[in-house]
């Protein structure tokens, strides 16, 4: 089996090491002998955009300005994403990446026009949010881990969230709650990166790629993580209030 992985805009969507949360993919995947293959897709590509061979889609993050400029290309490739997403794709997005799959991301002076692939919006705030964060998870059954830096507001209305925010800020520093889940798609502010420091949720994007790929998929092997995890639960017994 092969595992292909697109990782979109990256000469342009890369903050807090967000590169990170694709080699750990590949990673765990060659640890348990599965076979990854990473393509990278920038502003300046010229190949026709075809997600029908893709497993996983990573949308990093980047800056206002940076995001400006990958949106108008995305939205070139609206519907293929929508589809993508609809036929149980996996896709994972951080941080500015998370707010492009909403209707809209409002600025001080301009409106940025998203992907309506959530039913999201996002609106500046006064200031920035800025804070390690610990959530609770009912997706992994367990904690997440990371750090979070925006200045957006992210309104999910009655989408499931990502987790519910034991420290730190989420999405609008007022509902109490983190990223979103939709279908096969993970979308969060935590960088870090994001995989590296929860492996658990790394594996569950894992396995849900494999399983779209090959329904009669029984699991994953488990690996040795005792690092990984003594780590996770350091950061969470560092912040937990």
């Amino acid at each position: 089996m092969m595992i292909k992985i697109l990782h979109l805009y990256p000469d342009l969507l890369n903050l807090y090491g967000d590169r990170g949360n694709i080699a750990c993919l590949v990673k765990r995947l060659e640890w348990r002998g599965i076979k990854a293959e990473t393509v990278k897709y920038t502003c300046d590509d010229k190949r026709p955009f075809d997600l029908s061979d893709i497993d996983i889609v990573f949308i990093g993050g980047g800056s206002d300005r940076e995001q400006k400029i990958v949106c108008r290309r995305l939205l070139e490739h609206k519907k293929d994403l929508k589809d993508y997403v609809e036929n149980n794709g996996v896709l994972i997005a951080v941080c500015g990446g998370y707010q492009l799959l909403g209707k809209y991301y409002k600025l001080e002076d301009e409106t940025i026009e998203g992907l309506d692939i959530l039913d999201i919006y996002t609106e500046q705030g006064k200031k920035r949010l800025i804070s390690n964060a610990v959530l609770e998870s009912d997706t992994i059954g367990g904690k997440i881990v990371g750090f979070e830096n925006h200045g957006g507001r992210t309104h999910i209305g009655s989408h499931t969230p990502l987790g519910k925010v034991v420290y730190g800020f989420g999405n609008d520093d007022k509902s109490g709650y983190e990223g979103v889940i939709y279908k096969n798609v993970v979308a969060t502010y935590l960088h870090g990166p994001l995989f590296p420091k929860n492996p658990r949720l790394c594996d569950y994007v894992l396995t849900n790629a494999i399983k779209r790929r090959d329904p009669g998929f029984k699991g994953l092997e488990p690996l040795d993580d005792a690092l990984e995890i003594t780590a996770n639960e350091y950061i969470v017994n560092r912040f937990k209030t």
